[in-house]
């Protein structure tokens, strides 16, 4: 065989490793932005020009003000005709709070009439036995029994270690919130996908719910719905409805050419073609967009509980504001045990879909569902006998366990024996890295940072790009927000560089070897399955508060991306290359260094665009724990329920995530381009 001609890509290739004209053109930029930072205060204040470091007064808004006005407005003025906007809303709350009330009905609380001793219980809610019988029949019939034993034993722990109660608050909150997202989204999608003007309209609003923190859909959710379960259903819909969307459109753009042909010949309508051929023909990949409502519902529903969802989410705040170490230990748990057996059971139901698609099933409900008859049977039987045996309806008191008291000795002993150890590498980032990189952000000039970023917005994506960065950009600066702004970026951008130096070598070893593959996946998969409330646990307790225990935060929730992306973008480059560089006489090392990680290099870069994604969103979490940047911001607004602090603020945000994204697309592009990995053009 003949060796392959390699000079189609040495040009691109070296042409990554050797800076050009531009990389010393931007060092030099760094160079002076260093200078700039050391030596702007002082001349400023020479000058007696403060307006050089700092947004002069004559340049903010109150925008803050206009957004709170507005809101009052809307509900104590606004009129519709024949109702008020306070009526619009208390129908909505209406709407939801049905279900809401059906699915604890079913299984939380039951059918009770009175309260204490005058309390009569007419229907009993589904026993635990019915609900974990019910779980593994789901995994039985999505997989396999290995499957359904899993997620069975899940739901017995959450029994077993006294959790039963708050858990199933948190899977009534699920059952009905992941419906209307998958419904919502679904019909959003469908629009998107058969009109492209709506398709534009609704891609910056999906960014903007996908770059907006979470505590800042809560502070005007709050505002209009009031404290309670049904303000957090609402507010989980909306942060969970966006990658539903999203995938919609994305499954019905892939589905084949043929199908869509056939679907006009046999002439179905409109509503024909995209109901009854599209849509089940997309139905893998909307499974997996129903995995992501489902994960991201759970989340959020943990963080909701701050408004009065309840569940394992109070449960865990709750520990944190007491400092309960082995409550909140098990209550974080008990999160992680249930997300995990909704993640599997999902995951087993997406490929399930696709292997009907090849062969569906055939015969009687009956025959094609046979666990229906065993779990109605489980339900009545436990539901019957609970009232004379209750341990059948009620996991017995007397046999539940607790972990409490290890978790709090194990974290008590750790503070004792290794104190000086934490503290001191503690202490040693503090002083040597997050202090050096805060002071520096801090120090430089709010139009220097413009003038940057606007400048990087040109280089990457020409005059559109650098017009959005510097509009964003001075968004931040009239409402007030630069040194909080600041603030947020230099803890996520030492987390992001933390994360990626982590995830990177990572991602190298995962692509490398199988096994290497298969347990880092399961770390990834672990962290990815956690909600973000579980991280702020061990690092309160080990770190207490401050910039270093967010930071420790934000990397392991930010983590799995860098991972994924790498390790994915590796083993995507071309066999033939790879051929062609070991018949060429190259090492593994330069294998890796001068072909692989270069071509892999796009994906890198947006696994990094995802991964400051996730830092943001954690940093406003990380507001619990003390940190003073624009989520603290925000989580002030949720506390005084202020709709103008809480939007502004949230913006803010999504204001840095944006740019961050498209200087990070924009780059991935260019790199793309510059190694043959698609058109040439711009």
């Amino acid at each position: 065989m003949s060796a392959p001609d390699l000079s189609a890509t040495a040009g691109p290739v070296s042409g990554t490793t050797a800076p050009g004209l531009t990389g010393w053109l931007w060092l030099g930029i760094f160079l002076i932005t260093l200078l700039v930072s050391r030596f702007a205060t002082p001349l400023a204040e020479a000058l007696g020009a403060p307006w050089l470091i700092t947004v002069p007064g004559a340049l903010i808004i109150d925008l803050k003000g206009a957004v709170r006005s507005f809101m009052n407005w809307l509900v104590n003025e606004a009129h519709f005709g024949l109702f008020t906007f306070r009526d619009l809303t208390r129908a909505i709350a209406t709407m939801l709070d049905a279900p809401y009330q059906a699915a604890r009905f079913a299984i939380v609380e039951g059918w009770v009439e009175g309260r204490g001793r005058r309390q009569v219980t007419h229907f009993p809610p589904l026993s635990w036995i019915a609900i974990t019988v019910a779980v593994t029949a789901m995994g039985v019939y999505a997989k396999s029994w290995k499957l359904g034993l899993f997620v069975g034993a899940c739901f017995l722990y959450l029994a077993a270690f006294g959790q039963w109660h708050s858990a199933m608050v948190t899977l009534a909150s699920i059952v009905i919130a992941v419906p209307i997202g998958v419904a919502g989204g679904m019909a959003l999608g469908v629009a998107a996908y058969l009109s492209p003007r709506i398709d534009r309209l609704l891609t910056p609003v999906l960014d903007l719910m996908q770059t907006v923190p979470i505590f800042a859909y809560l502070v005007p959710i709050l505002f209009l719905f009031g404290f309670g379960p049904v303000a957090a259903l609402i507010a989980t819909v909306i942060y969970a409805m966006p990658p539903m969307v999203r995938m919609t459109t994305l499954a019905l753009r892939q589905v084949p050419e043929e199908i869509r042909e056939f679907s006009v010949m046999v002439g179905c309508t409109g509503p024909q073609r995209i109901g009854r051929v599209m849509l089940p023909a997309a139905l893998p990949d909307l499974m997996v967009g129903v995995n992501q409502v489902i994960m991201l519902s759970l989340n959020m529903v943990i963080i909701a509980s701050m408004i009065g969802a309840g569940g394992l989410g109070y449960d865990v705040l709750t520990a944190l504001r007491r400092l309960d170490i082995g409550a909140g230990i098990e209550a974080g748990i008990a999160i992680v045990a249930l997300a995990v057996a909704l993640d599997r059971l999902s995951q087993a139901f997406a490929e399930r879909s696709r292997r009907m698609l090849r062969a569906p099933a055939q015969g009687p409900l009956l025959r094609r569902h046979p666990w229906l008859v065993t779990v109605a049977a489980v339900a009545l039987v436990t539901g019957l006998l609970g009232t004379v045996l209750p341990p059948l309806q009620t996991y017995p008191a007397a046999a539940m366990i607790t972990t409490g008291d290890f978790w709090g000795g194990l974290v008590r002993k750790i503070n004792v024996n290794y104190f000086d150890q934490l503290e001191a590498v503690k202490n040693a980032i503090l002083l040597n890295v997050l202090l050096p990189v805060k002071r520096f952000m801090l120090a430089l000039p709010w139009l220097w940072v413009l003038i940057l970023i606007t400048l990087a917005g040109w280089h990457l994506g020409r005059a559109r790009l650098a017009l959005l960065c510097l509009a964003l950009g001075l968004f931040i600066a009239v409402n007030d927000l630069w040194e909080a702004a600041m603030t947020t970026v230099y803890l996520c951008g030492v987390s992001v560089l933390i994360a990626a130096l982590i995830g990177i070598p990572l991602g190298i070893v995962a692509a490398a070897t199988d096994r290497g593959g298969r347990i880092i996946g399961g770390f990834i998969d672990t962290l990815q399955t956690l909600p973000s409330f579980v991280y702020l646990i061990p690092v309160v307790m080990l770190f207490r508060v401050g910039d270093f225990a967010a930071m420790i935060a934000v990397i392991l929730y930010a983590l799995a991306p860098a991972v994924r992306y790498t390790a994915h973008g590796l083993r995507s480059v071309p066999a033939d290359l790879i051929e062609a560089g070991t018949v060429c006489g190259c090492t593994r090392w330069q294998l890796l260094t001068r072909i692989r990680l270069p071509l892999a290099l796009p994906e890198i870069l947006l696994g990094l665009n995802q991964t400051i994604m996730l830092a943001l969103s954690m940093l406003v979490i990380t507001a619990l724990v003390g940190t003073r940047d624009l989520g603290q911001e925000v989580y002030i607004a949720l506390t005084r329920a202020d709709t103008g602090q809480g939007i502004v603020a949230g913006l803010a945000v999504a204001a840095i995530a944006i740019i961050a994204d498209r200087l990070i697309a924009a780059g991935a592009r260019r790199t793309r381009r510059r190694l043959g990995l698609e058109g040439s053009t711009p």
